[in-house]
């Protein structure tokens, strides 16, 4: 009898389930494109790859925010930090032979790659602490800090170089968007931080913190600075990101990523990130980019009209919170 219970309680994880919904994901796509197009949509390689491309960076975000989710906390100022930091990183990146958007004297031209790299990861740490230490100390909804941030960031973006686009790197700067590289920063990153939440006290706390954030305290969890380390490391995976995306398009402009801290919290969400907090992982985070990625090159190739694919997108989001309210009302009939 107790075999049973227990049986009848035992679900498959998350990262299963959305796994199960890439592979079927993936052959409706399949036969659409016989039945649309009469060829196959994974018969094309170079789309596979542009596919893996399109999302990878967006992935880099997603690792951030995934870890920010599971504390029980949202980031919505990813997207415009992506901006600010894209503009502020490339005007450092510029070469010589062409005029400077910004103040810099003929000096700060074909700079070291470590100086324009290093000033981006800067830009987005600090914008991650400021986050950090709002909702850390003020005590204010994650929601509204983020928001502010998300806004003043853009700001900040249009603010630097009043609005110009910042374009020409040096080839070493360019080098970080070239080819396939973006996706192996994102493979890097993901089993980095898929390590540190499995086996690390940073990935115990985290996840303690977003399943009972009193428990944590009472446990003797310095929840306040923890969370100030979790905004920091997603403001500066964001300030990567921006960096790898720029370096791939060669140019920096203020409206780069707009909407991006909405497609890395759907990757979250669709890859069994709880928005409760305290549940997800990193693997569950990477299967979603896949299936957005998935969703997005099979819109195109079925030659679907961007306001029905904004729409579709929309409401995959949507769903994915609906069954992450689901999941969150089972176990807790069950427990």
């Amino acid at each position: 009898m107790v075999d049973a219970v227990t049986k009848s309680k035992r679900h498959w994880p998350p990262e299963f389930n959305a796994l199960i919904g890439l592979i079927g994901i993936a052959i409706i796509f399949e036969v659409l494109g016989w039945l649309v197009r009469d060829q196959s949509f994974f018969g094309n390689i170079t789309r596979l790859k542009i596919m893996i491309l399109q999302v990878s960076i967006i992935g880099i975000i997603a690792i951030g925010v995934t870890q920010v989710i599971i504390t029980g906390g949202i980031d919505l100022s990813s997207g415009s930090i992506v901006g600010a930091t894209a503009m502020i990183a490339m005007s450092f990146a510029q070469v010589g032979s062409y005029d400077k958007a910004i103040f810099l004297e003929q000096g700060w031209v074909d700079l070291p790659v470590i100086i324009p790299v290093a000033i981006g990861l800067a830009c987005g740490l600090f914008a991650g602490l400021i986050n950090g230490l709002l909702i850390a100390y003020t005590k204010i909804p994650p929601f509204i800090a983020t928001l502010g941030m998300m806004v003043s960031a853009r700001g900040v973006a249009k603010w630097w170089t009043k609005g110009k686009p910042v374009s020409f790197p040096t080839d070493s700067y360019a080098s970080l968007g070239e080819g396939m590289t973006p996706v192996l920063i994102f493979i890097a990153i993901a089993i980095l931080f898929h390590l540190i939440l499995r086996y690390t006290v940073y990935g115990k706390h985290t996840y303690a913190i977003g399943s009972n954030v009193d428990a944590a305290r009472m446990s003797g969890i310095n929840v306040e600075k923890h969370l100030v380390l979790v905004y920091a490391i997603a403001g500066l995976l964001a300030g990567l990101a921006a960096m790898v995306l720029s370096a791939r398009g060669l140019t920096a402009q203020s409206g780069m990523g707009v909407m991006y801290e909405l497609d890395a919290i759907a990757m979250s969400v669709i890859g069994g990130v709880s928005l409760a907090g305290g549940r997800g992982s990193i693997v569950g985070t990477a299967i979603g980019m896949l299936i957005f990625g998935v969703i997005i090159s099979g819109f195109t190739f079925i030659r679907l009209d961007a306001f029905y694919q904004e729409m579709i997108k929309g409401a995959i989001i949507v769903g994915a919170v609906v069954a992450d309210v689901y999941r969150q009302k089972r176990r807790a009939a069950e427990s």
